[in-house]
């Protein structure tokens, strides 16, 4: 059991201005015991994690300690521990990826570690140097590098995670954290093919993900709980996840964990429209969802799209459905890159999302799927795939 060590007192001097994060003062203990790497096939979204994990302890009189890379173990905190209370607890989803020359690569992790720097902030935990964590995050992918399989459609899946750490059971900030990583092989999200889900409509009266000046646009556990019991229940209708609403006139938000993006013919033009919500606080700030509207700008507009980030009714949908002006609907995230979505139930109505009886997919949705891979394997060099051997400390 691994119970995080107290502020250095006895050991180093405390700095006279908190100590900044810094990679390289890493220190590393690897496993007696490797475990041996699961099989392709048994591959699920985080059944499995590797030999090691990352963990950096702050306080707030110290500023953050000696990153320790060490054997994968269980995490002993205090009863009283501010994350069990009042929901200190910020986490990201990143990937690490091995390309046809066996390079390690990851994508775009800039984005994924500024915005948990934005998590922690916004919960009062410390901000976090993206730079340096990055390199620490590195090193971290090379000692456990045996787990990332040399084939198409599997990653290294990384999770960082920041928890206040704090005893007692006042609602304050808190004055300790606990930083770490883990990381888990996964295979292709879609086991069975790339297939279309179909999703409920949660109106916010009954439900609601996030809402204005909220934490909706940070990955913040609290946003994460309370959605699975509307969920679950969608799921007992035969609903694969819930399509969230917000507000009296049911704009569309976010389609369980993923960001929406849905395609239109324009009225009285021989255009089509590419619309994804705007972010207005209540929408988290997606990494894929950043690469389709990038993608869709750099190569749909050519071609005579439009691509828009505006509020989008469910009324809109339905009428668009209805006269045929839906093309296709789909979701975007880490895990799936992009999801298809074939219906959605709204009120009393099911709304057809624009495939054909025989389709798993829409044209954008399998552009989108295979533009974004090519870049995250390095089939397609591009400045989005970065190395981990130049990620150095």
């Amino acid at each position: 059991m691994l119970l995080p060590s107290p502020p250095l007192t006895a050991g180093p001097t405390q700095p006279s201005t908190p100590a900044r994060l810094d990679a390289s003062c890493l220190h590393v203990t690897r496993t007696d015991h490797p475990s041996a790497i699961p099989p392709a096939h048994d591959l699920a979204f985080g059944k499995h994690v590797t030999d090691h994990m990352l963990q950096i302890e702050w306080t707030e009189t110290y500023g953050w300690h000696q990153p320790r890379i060490l054997p994968y173990q269980d995490i002993r905190l205090d009863p009283t521990a501010s994350v069990f209370h009042y929901g200190f607890e910020c986490f990201e989803g990143m990937k690490a990826y091995r390309d046809a020359r066996g390079r390690l690569r990851f994508f775009r992790p800039d984005m994924n570690l500024d915005r948990f720097s934005k998590s922690a902030v916004r919960i009062a935990l410390p901000s976090l140097d993206g730079a340096e964590l990055l390199k620490l995050i590195a090193e971290f992918v090379k000692v456990d590098e045996r787990f990332v399989l040399a084939q198409p459609g599997y990653s290294l899946y990384l999770r960082p995670v920041l928890v206040g750490t704090s005893q007692g059971l006042g609602v304050t900030a808190p004055t300790s954290a606990l930083l770490y990583v883990i990381a888990s092989p996964v295979g292709a999200y879609y086991s069975t093919g790339f297939n279309p889900i179909s999703l409920e409509a949660t109106s916010s009266r009954h439900a609601t993900r996030a809402w204005p000046g909220g934490a909706g646009n940070q990955k913040v556990g609290g946003n994460y709980a309370p959605s699975i019991a509307p969920e679950k229940a969608a799921k007992s209708r035969g609903f694969h996840q819930c399509l969230w609403l917000f507000g009296d006139d049911d704009a569309i938000t976010e389609a369980g964990t993923m960001n929406l993006f849905i395609a239109l013919k324009v009225q009285g033009h021989d255009r089509r429209e590419l619309v994804t919500p705007p972010l207005d606080g209540t929408i988290l700030p997606g990494v894929t969802r950043d690469c389709v509207l990038r993608l869709a700008r750099e190569r749909l507009v050519p071609r005579g799209w439009r691509i828009s980030e505006r509020k989008i009714c469910m009324a809109e949908l339905s009428e668009a459905s209805k006269s045929g002006k839906l093309v296709e609907v789909f979701g975007s995230g880490t895990a799936a890159v992009v999801s298809p979505i074939k219906a959605i139930k709204w009120r009393e109505q099911l709304i057809e999302c624009g495939l054909l009886p025989h389709q798993n997919a829409g044209k954008i949705a399998t552009w989108m799927k295979d533009w974004i891979e090519s870049r995250q394997y390095g089939i397609e060099e591009h400045e989005w795939s970065v190395a981990v051997d130049h990620v150095s400390r």
